[in-house]
This record gives C-alpha cells, sequence and structure tokens, in this order.
C-alpha cells in the first residue's frame, strides 16, 4: 500500500487487511488530526484497507 504522508513523503507498507485509524496508528500519525482520502474521497477511520489501496493522509488545522 502507498501512503502519502502529510509533509510529502511516500511510504510504503504492507498490510494484509488493516483499518484506516491501524494504518495511521501503525506510522506514528494521531488520527484525531488528520484526513485521509483513497481515490481523491474522504474515507473514515474504519474503513478497511489492503496492499491494493493508495491513501493520501492531510493534516488539518483549525483556529478560531
Amino acid at each position: 500500500m502507498k501512503v502519502h504522508l502529510p509533509d510529502g513523503r511516500t511510504r510504503e507498507i504492507t498490510v494484509e487487511r488493516l483499518t484506516v485509524e491501524e494504518v495511521l496508528v501503525a506510522l506514528g500519525i494521531n488520527p484525531l488530526e488528520v484526513f485521509v482520502s483513497r481515490d481523491g474521497r474522504l474515507v473514515p477511520e474504519d474503513t478497511v484497507v489492503g496492499d491494493d489501496d493508495e491513501l493520501t493522509v492531510v493534516r488539518f488545522v483549525h483556529g478560531g
């Protein structure tokens, strides 16, 4: 699986079947601080992904 990280790097990891949240945790990313998309569409943290998927992780910023 390819995972495009917020800092512009791309990581390739091998997963059989994990949730998006499990992938993020394995990469050391806090799931509460990012959005994840697959094929240009946002996916929830409980979405199951596999080796054929390509994810993009985007860190969001908010303020008041």
